[in-house]
């Protein structure tokens, strides 16, 4: 009986949407810079699980990081669908990935790049070598790829590190659209289904194939994620932002370890502790709206940064270069978000000015 008063009183998303504050964009930004904080190890050593966190809890630090921002992009990228439909939701999430990253990739290779190659510059400007970087970074967000004479004695030659992760961020977008498009998007049985189907489907792997690839454990991973923040929009006039819920949850998750139902419990962890974060009053009351989002440029701009200072001063350790490289790369997220992303918004919200919102329905029953 105190359990369930004590979750009644608990407040819904729903309520806790309708506050003046929330968490969302500084959240973004400390998760940028835990991506930033998590990759001073592997760029310097050339091995992703020498960060500490990964002994721990299997995953590093920038990994964790990745879950939050999928949790949030699953929480806000259903909503705009939701609010605006499918035109609208399309000119918005353009707007919003693609301008910053064509700049981003177009400064690295061609001024970071022509910077720090060995090679003549006009050898490195007429590399078809850079055109396939250009290329292959902007169409299908390799991250893997390198450029001719650059970085060639660091542990990892590649120069954007993080934008393999956009990959799945836009098959996850066109999966709202489609939800959308069919009209399941707003359904909420279709959202549990779409989550305890790709749990089930990450429960089976760590189950019977707990040696498979990483890649096919992040390819359920980051889409489980995303889905489970959209169900919590989906369900906002029921679900509850409640701390013993949190509690109950890491205290499970923390008792799976070791055990094929760990992953699971903790990415769902993950999410819903990063949506409590960024909406529960109690955390909320004392929020700090950042004016400008740095997020989006700090994690695009933050691997190539240090891939530079570690090619400058290959014998410094990753502790000495992590702090110059927190200040530069957020005076170059700071340049692109004032030259390049909130130009883009201000587009955007031109574009969908024209348009008047949608009400918001509640989530079919």
């Amino acid at each position: 009986m105190k359990v369930g008063a004590l979750l009644a009183s608990a407040p819904t998303l729903s309520t806790a949407m309708g506050q003046d504050r929330n968490n969302f964009t500084l959240i973004r930004l400390l998760l940028a810079l835990a991506v930033v904080v998590s990759h001073a190890f592997s760029v310097t050593t050339g091995e992703v699980m020498d960060e500490p966190l990964a002994a721990r809890t299997g995953f590093t630090l920038g990994e964790h990081a990745v879950n939050g921002f999928f949790a949030i992009s699953g929480f806000l990228v259903t909503m705009s669908f939701d609010r605006r439909g499918w035109r609208d939701y399309a000119i918005s999430r353009t707007l919003r990935i693609a301008p910053g990253l064509i700049v981003a990739t177009l400064v690295v290779a061609l001024l970071m790049g022509g910077a720090m190659t060995r090679l003549p510059i006009m050898d490195y400007l007429e590399s078809a070598d850079l055109r396939r970087f250009i290329a292959a970074t902007l169409t299908s967000f390799k991250s893997n790829i390198a450029l001719p004479g650059v970085f060639d004695s660091n542990p990892f030659r590649f120069p954007m590190g993080t934008v393999w992760t956009l990959k799945y961020e836009v098959l996850c977008y066109v999966g709202v659209l489609a939800l959308g498009l069919i009209g399941l998007l707003r359904s909420r049985p279709a959202s549990i289904a779409l989550v305890a189907g790709l749990a089930v489907a990450l429960l089976g792997l760590d189950l019977f194939r707990p040696d498979a690839p990483k890649g096919v454990e992040t390819a359920l991973r980051l889409p489980l994620i995303f889905a489970f923040g959209g169900a919590l929009y989906v369900w906002r006039s029921r679900a509850r932002l409640s701390g013993p819920i949190l509690l109950a949850l890491a205290v499970a998750t923390a008792l799976a370890h070791g055990t094929f139902l760990y992953k699971t419990l903790l990415f769902v962890t993950s999410a819903y502790g990063v949506i409590w974060l960024a909406l529960a009053p109690v955390v909320t009351r004392f929020s700090y709206e950042p004016e400008a989002d740095l997020s989006y440029g700090t994690y695009l701009y933050g691997w190539p940064v240090q891939q530079s200072l570690h090619a400058l001063f290959p014998a410094t350790a990753a502790i000495v270069l992590l702090a110059p490289s927190l200040v530069i790369t957020l005076v170059i997220a700071a340049l692109s978000w004032f030259g390049i992303e909130k130009p883009a918004l201000a587009l955007k919200a031109k574009a969908l000015g024209r348009r008047p919102l949608k009400t918001i329905e509640p989530a079919a029953p």
